[in-house]
């Protein structure tokens, strides 16, 4: 019986310890761009405290998912997936931010946060 409730407690610790992979890829690397970020958009939102910890957490998630698109597509597909992925973001900003600071966000987010330009032969 103890060896059968020592293989549970550790199986039960080693579900509570494990995070997702993608958002532990060069965390530090995407929290300081989050954060540069959020003081950008802070500067001209007015962000609260909680808004503030909120919108940084949510940034840093979408660009450890961008940075996976960047790294796994290309062309157009990569540009489509960005533009989905830039809609959704914009998405999960509304529940963070009061509605005059989500309209606000919507103005100067493609000046911070441009999306790609896919390169391609001129068609003329």
């Amino acid at each position: 019986m103890k060896p059968l409730i020592t293989i549970l407690l550790f199986l039960f610790t080693l579900q509570i310890t494990a995070q997702d992979p993608i958002l532990q890829h060069d965390k530090d690397t995407f929290e300081a761009k989050a954060s540069q970020l959020t003081a950008k958009y802070d500067a001209q939102l007015a962000l609260d405290s909680k808004q503030r910890n909120l919108f940084r957490r949510k940034l840093e998630e979408f660009l450890i998912r961008e940075k996976k698109i960047n790294e796994e597509f290309e062309g157009k597909e990569k540009l489509n997936l960005l533009y989905r992925l830039r809609k959704a973001e914009s998405l999960e900003m509304r529940n963070i931010l009061t509605k005059p600071q989500f309209d606000l966000y919507k103005q100067i987010k493609p000046k911070l946060q441009p999306l790609a330009v896919v390169e391609g032969s001129n068609d003329k």
